[in-house]
């Protein structure tokens, strides 16, 4: 078996999430081992296309249980518009949604700095205890820097 240099890669970064307590980022790195080491290898180009769809949609199902569920009533939500704090959220909401936007748009026409998005947010998400949504915001940001979207 020649020597699989990308399998390394993986399992130290699946380390470095073990030690750093990510368990999260751990656990998609190994499905990632689980699915390069099988047959299921032939889903990479489905996953690589229809992946982050997928996790946008499960990311905004997780926000919008407490509204479904009613935990968070829609009184509260209506409120929101009235509290200078909510407003400040609404705001930034929309400025990160839509640099997002401007993050997909870069990583797909400039696939060239995917892969220091990805390795800043590994080290992001595993050494300083972030959340591995930084890759679109990134870009986004990215695009603000070198003027494309």
């Amino acid at each position: 078996m020649p020597f699989d240099l990308t399998l390394v890669i993986l399992l130290i970064l699946t380390a470095l999430s073990f030690f750093s307590h990510n368990i999260t980022v751990a656990i998609a790195l190994l499905v990632l081992i689980v699915i390069r080491m099988t047959p299921l290898n032939q889903a990479f180009p489905w996953i690589e296309k229809q992946g982050i769809t997928i996790g946008i949609i499960v990311l905004t199902v997780g926000v919008m249980a407490p509204i479904a569920s009613g935990s968070l009533p829609s009184s509260t939500l209506l409120h929101s518009f009235l509290h200078w704090k909510s407003l400040l959220a609404i705001a930034i909401g929309i400025f990160v949604s839509w640099v997002g936007g401007r993050g997909v748009s870069l990583m797909s026409s400039q696939p060239t700095i995917v892969g220091g998005l990805l390795i800043g947010t590994i080290i992001g998400v595993s050494l300083f205890r972030g959340v591995p949504v930084g890759p679109l915001i990134a870009a986004g940001l990215i695009s603000l820097f070198i003027g494309k979207s």
